[in-house]
């Protein structure tokens, strides 16, 4: 119920921003706006404040501003508008102001990662220590882009595609810098030189990690959770996993491999503890979420830096970042429409919330950068040129200022109506990946 609540409220200080945009920018334009909501459907609080009405709906995954001028009465007919109010009508607006309108809604929601980044980089963020480092490859997942090309652990990326990698972090910008090309990987392996290629759709979008290639990290219990198995047989903090019934464990990354191989039996782990060894009987529950894996309740220690930037230096990280996050997703979408990513990668409103309520749980930069991320979602999305949407409304304008004439109603309430499918079966495979992965582990 915490995340819940808590992703709901983030959620709707990004409606917030959104649709305070659209109503900041009718104001200034001299436009009427009638009513500001955060929700749809049955309301749960109205207030008349002049002469707009704002509202807080029972439904919180939108969110709009009504405009005079804007769509039909009550009783399905046209509106008929006095000389005074056709004034402040929002379609008596000439197209640059109503294209400023449309447009503002999503360039708020791209526009405040710039303002809220920069604060979680001065409040201070838990940086991985691997990101400063060389891309050394710690461990390679099985039946990975990674694997299937050759690489091994201990590898060193040097070059991606002709570009330097000096820093993990540099992999990230390479990967996404040439996103749809054959990847081709330099690579020092004990001293000496590998080349390895690798197919433009195998990914890369979220980092080396996506391709099965992953940083040291050892199998040390940095937390235990409460009420779970590991904590109830005894595993300490800070105990370094060796073997699980007979199987060595060289890295944090072997132990849910080897753990689900044993079916939810009781496992003997191996543990050393202090420089002493250490052997106990742990039996594995299943996961309440996901009912395909074995939970024993660890969580991997940490190798972290707490770092806290100045207010310059917090500008420019956060303004990197937020372009960062921007070319992600606009490469992220032109893939999937390629056909390079699969549609089972999207999200629908659950995820958003419980990404959300998850980093609600956590500290300010957490919730902050979250915040970032999924506002950044939010303008891209509505930038889209899908009728229903704003973009779909910009395409519009746009139609009017080539051909010095608006768009046909007829034409308009066609394309409003097949923008209205797509949307509809946009949100009914986001819900579906969901609920998939939810109760049945993933795709």
């Amino acid at each position: 119920m915490v995340t819940l609540l808590a992703g709901i409220i983030i959620l709707g200080i990004l409606v917030f921003v959104h649709e305070l945009g659209h109503f900041a920018v009718a104001k200034m334009s001299g436009v009427k706006v009638l009513k500001f909501s955060l929700g749809f459907g049955p309301r749960l609080f109205s207030r008349q404040w002049g002469e707009t009405e704002y509202l807080i709906c029972a439904i919180p995954l939108g969110g709009y501003v009504q405009m005079l001028g804007e769509g039909i009465g009550e009783d399905g007919e046209a509106v008929e508008l006095s000389p005074e109010e056709q004034e402040r009508s929002f379609a008596n607006k000439p197209v640059s102001k109503r294209t400023a309108i449309v447009a503002a809604g999503p360039l708020m929601n791209l526009l405040l990662p710039f303002l809220v980044l920069p604060i979680a980089y001065m409040v201070g963020v838990n940086l991985p220590a691997y990101l400063d480092q060389p891309p050394c490859i710690g461990y390679v997942a099985a039946d990975t882009p990674g694997a299937r090309s050759g690489f091994q652990p201990g590898d060193c990326i040097e070059a991606i595609n002709g570009d330097q990698v000096a820093i993990w972090t540099d992999s990230s910008h390479a990967l996404i810098a040439h996103v749809g090309s054959t990847l081709e990987f330099q690579v020092d392996r004990a001293g000496s030189p590998f080349m390895f290629t690798m197919d433009p759709d195998e990914g890369g979008l979220e980092g080396l990690q996506s391709l099965g290639l992953f940083p040291r990290q050892e199998a040390i219990v940095g937390a235990l959770a409460p009420g779970m198995p590991a904590l109830a047989a005894g595993l300490e903090v800070g105990d370094r996993i060796v073997a699980i019934a007979e199987s060595p464990v060289a890295s944090w990354y072997d132990l849910k491999r080897i753990i689900q191989q044993g079916g939810g039996d009781s496992q003997t782990f191996v543990l050393e503890r202090n420089g002493q060894p250490l052997t106990l009987s742990i039996k594995p529950v299943r996961d309440d979420v996901n009912g395909a894996d074995y939970l024993i309740g660890i969580a991997p220690m940490q190798d972290s830096v707490f770092r806290r930037f100045g207010p310059i230096e917090a500008f420019r990280a956060g303004a990197d970042r937020t372009v960062e996050l921007i070319k992600l997703t606009l490469v992220f979408i032109q893939k999937m429409v390629s056909g390079h990513v699969s549609a089972k990668s999207i999200g629908g409103p659950i995820t958003v919330v419980q990404i959300a309520g998850q980093a609600a749980q956590t500290d300010l930069s957490s919730i902050l950068t979250v915040l970032a991320f999924l506002s950044i979602q939010l303008g891209i999305l509505n930038l889209l040129p899908i009728p229903i949407l704003d973009g779909g409304h910009l395409f519009f304008n746009l139609y009017e200022c080539v051909f010095r004439r608006p768009m046909s109603l007829r034409a308009r309430e066609i394309a409003q109506q097949i923008g209205l499918l797509l949307l509809i079966a946009l949100m009914v495979l986001a819900f579906y990946n969901d609920i998939v992965r939810i109760f049945f582990g993933g795709q």
